[in-house]
This record gives C-alpha cells, sequence and structure tokens, in this order.
C-alpha cells in the first residue's frame, strides 16, 4: 500500500484502527485516553496525548511516521521539541527508537491493524484520474459537510489576501488611504499586470494626486508617465500634451520611475485590459473619490453604493485608442462592465474590510465580507467550471470564492486529508 503520512495521522486522529488488544511493539498493553491536539507546525504531530502504557499513566506527544527509521532520517532525537514524545507510531517498525537519554520510545505499528473499508476508500480517493480527486464521490457528501468545508477555504482565502493588505499598509506607515489606493491598483493589474501596477503605486503617492483634485488629465498624465508608458509623445496631440504634464508634475514632486514600456503585458491580453484603458479607468475612480478608503468603508450600506465607486466613463480619446495614436479597430468600452466591477469588489474591497477587521480586531467588518460576497453573482472561470462538472455549482461570489480557495490550496496539491471532503470521504462504514 503507498500512502503518504497525513493518512497515518487522520487514521491516529480518528482512531480508524483495531485497538483490541492493543499493545507496543514489546508486548505492553497501550490503552489511548486521549489522542491529543493535532500539530500543524515544528515538533510532534499531537500534542498532550494521555495514553496507558502498562500500569502506568503517561502524558505527552505522539510523533507518526510511515517507518520508525524516519525518526533517525529526521533527526528527532537532537532536537528538544520531540523529548515528550510518549508514543510513536508507525505503519513499519523496522528499528527499534530511542530518546537522546537512550531510553526506548514506546512504540505502535500499525500495519494489519487500520481498518480495510479505510484503506479502501483511501485507494479510490487518491488514485482518482480527475483533477478534483472527489469528484466522483462529491455527491455522496452531506451538504453541511461540503458547506463547512467551503466557508473554511473561503476563510484562509481572505486570511491569505488581507495580509497582503496589511502589509502594504506597514509600508505606508499605517496610512489607509494610501494602502486603499495600492491595492486598487494591484487589483487592476487584474494578475497580468498587478506587480507593475503595485510599482507604479509605490512609487507615485495617492496625497500628489488627492492634490490634483477632479482634473482627470493631470492625474491620466502622472499615472501614465510614472508606468513609463509616454515614452512616444509624438503620437498625436493628446499625448504630446500627457507628456508635457507630466514633465511639468515630475520636476514638480522629484518623482522617479523603475517601469518603462517593455514593464508592461500586451501579449494574450485583450485591448480593452490594457495597461493604457485600466490607467484611464483610475484616473477616473481617483478624480470621483479622492478620499478612497473613507468612501470604500462609508459605502458598506450596500452593493449599489459599491457599484457607484466605479461607475465612470472614460475619455473618448481611450475608447477609440489602445495605445496613443494607435486607433482601435471597433470601439472600446467606455465604462466598467458588471462583471469587472463585481470583481473589484470581490477583490478590492472585501479584502480591504477583512484586513481593517483585523486591525481593529473587530469581527463585525469580518463577517459583512461574508454578507456582501453572498449578494454577488458567482465568478465564472475554469475553477468554478470544474465544480459545476462534477455537479456542485456556486450559487454567489462566497461559494465561488471559497471554491478558488479550495482548489487551489486542496484539490491541486491534493491535501484531501487535511480537507473535510475528503475526510468524510474516508470514513469507515459503522462499526
Amino acid at each position: 500500500m503507498d500512502f503518504q503520512e497525513n493518512f497515518l495521522q487522520t487514521v491516529w486522529k480518528y482512531q480508524y484502527f483495531d485497538k483490541k488488544n492493543l499493545q507496543t511493539t514489546t508486548g505492553q498493553n497501550l490503552e489511548v485516553k486521549k489522542i491529543g491536539f493535532h500539530n500543524f507546525h515544528e515538533g510532534p504531530d499531537f500534542l498532550e496525548a494521555h495514553l496507558k502504557i502498562g500500569n502506568l499513566d503517561y502524558h505527552g506527544h505522539v510523533e507518526i511516521h510511515r517507518n520508525a527509521s524516519d525518526w533517525n532520517h529526521h533527526a528527532h532525537s537532537q532536537d528538544d521539541k520531540y523529548n515528550s514524545v510518549i508514543l510513536h507510531v508507525v505503519f513499519n517498525h523496522d528499528v527499534p527508537i530511542f530518546h537522546r537519554d537512550g531510553s526506548p520510545i514506546p512504540t505502535l505499528e500499525l500495519k494489519g491493524k487500520i481498518w480495510l473499508d479505510v484503506i479502501r476508500n483511501y485507494e479510490r480517493l487518491t488514485l482518482n484520474k480527475g483533477e478534483i480527486l472527489c469528484g466522483d464521490s462529491i455527491g455522496s457528501v452531506p451538504q453541511i459537510i461540503k458547506f463547512s468545508m467551503l466557508e473554511k477555504a473561503l476563510v484562509e482565502r481572505m486570511e491569505l489576501k488581507s495580509q497582503k493588505v496589511l502589509e502594504i499598509l506597514q509600508k505606508t506607515g499605517m496610512d489607509w488611504e494610501e494602502t486603499a489606493y495600492r491595492w486598487m491598483l494591484n487589483c487592476f493589474g487584474f494578475k497580468t499586470n498587478s506587480d507593475s501596477m503595485l510599482i507604479l503605486a509605490e512609487s507615485l503617492p495617492f496625497k500628489i494626486l488627492q492634490k490634483q483634485g477632479s482634473k482627470f488629465m493631470v492625474l491620466e498624465a502622472l499615472l501614465l508617465g510614472q508606468a513609463g508608458l509616454l515614452y512616444d509623445a509624438s503620437r498625436d496631440e493628446r499625448t504630446i500634451f500627457l507628456k508635457s504634464e507630466y514633465d511639468f508634475y515630475q520636476k514638480k514632486y522629484g518623482l522617479k520611475s523603475n517601469l518603462n514600456y517593455h514593464d508592461w503585458k500586451f501579449m494574450g491580453v485583450r485591448p480593452g485590459n490594457f495597461p493604457y484603458q485600466r490607467i484611464a479607468q483610475l484616473a477616473q475612480i481617483i478624480a470621483k473619490n479622492p478620499s478612497l478608503f473613507s468612501t470604500i468603508l462609508d459605502a458598506s450600506q450596500g452593493l449599489g453604493k459599491f457599484k457607484e465607486i466605479f461607475t465612470i466613463e472614460v475619455a473618448p480619446y481611450w475608447q477609440q485608442h489602445t495605445r496613443p495614436g494607435i486607433s482601435s479597430k471597433r470601439k472600446l468600452a467606455a465604462s466598467l462592465s458588471k462583471d469587472t466591477i463585481n470583481l473589484l469588489i470581490i477583490n478590492l474591497i472585501t479584502p480591504l474590510w477583512y484586513a481593517y477587521g483585523q486591525y481593529l480586531n473587530d469581527p463585525d467588518w469580518k463577517e459583512k465580507c461574508f454578507e456582501l460576497l453572498q449578494e454577488i453573482p458567482s465568478e465564472n472561470n475554469f475553477i468554478i467550471r470544474k465544480f459545476a462538472q462534477i455537479g456542485w455549482p456556486a450559487d454567489n461570489a462566497f461559494d465561488s470564492q471559497g471554491m478558488i480557495g479550495l482548489y487551489r490550496q486542496y484539490c491541486k496539491t491534493k491535501r484531501c486529508l487535511d480537507c473535510k471532503i475528503g475526510q468524510s470521504l474516508l470514513k469507515p462504514t459503522k462499526r
């Protein structure tokens, strides 16, 4: 049987083995009174277990390996964190194991003791050829378990996103307006150009843009110039003007840029998502919302308020040009689409709220994130379609964001035994 070590951890955690006449490898009677707490950090796998070995009660930790010799391979005897291990649980007892002081470590060998239906369930799950290993069996999983895992994956995804926001907050000296601005530009990169957008935001402080008020042409010039996208200002009258404006403000504020045209990706990107179009949209949004973070917080009354933040119309020039002086074959969108606005609410607004809740230690802001996601339609991407194909469609953005987190953090990395769904499918028949 081929299995990962986490399978044995699951077997121990749920006691999926025959405990009748349980003994250590040296013949001492063994009684499990408390399995311990599963440790997901450095150190033994289960902490604060309670066992009875022979006639004595033991309190300490449990370490689990496929082979007993793995203890030596991992040099646990040299690590003080393992001094309090009271039981070594292994599938194969190939060598005796000792503490640093030479005392033997009681060992439980699971070979021949794991319930057969648990092994078969594990093999059925892991031998599946699909990208979502549980796809063939998902229909048998109770809805409450699927929802619970979806919620867990969503929370983990929100934690990861909000951590990025809080890292930006640290860099800005705890300035939430500057943080919201940088996070907005990062999100407007829509993955393809997100890194370059963040570099742009870091090189052009929001305070400078706020000073320009509603003068969107100046904002456009500053953003495009700092982005290194006004390298050829002789295209037409508009870009000549934008370059002239940028040169003036660059000297005025002593701006320095590390970006140039080649830092931006155009290949495989639709014209409507070109950096020029996104930056033109950003200029309009900033002109309309000079107190960006305050506006985002104030808009918490409802979904409609958020849509107002992003309801803008770019200049006719950018509806007709993909690049300076290069006309588009077809008219480009004047405003952000409904789907784009929904994505911005999902990826821009809710992580800001969540991070703000962590900053204030206020769970209400976090709860608002989940409530808002349930009001937004589900995304439609290859991950969501994969779940729909196995009979698990997403009803809203709460579901779709949870599915994205579930796929990336569990399905893609085959962490089935860390997933409540996989754990459910591993369960044996009732005994």
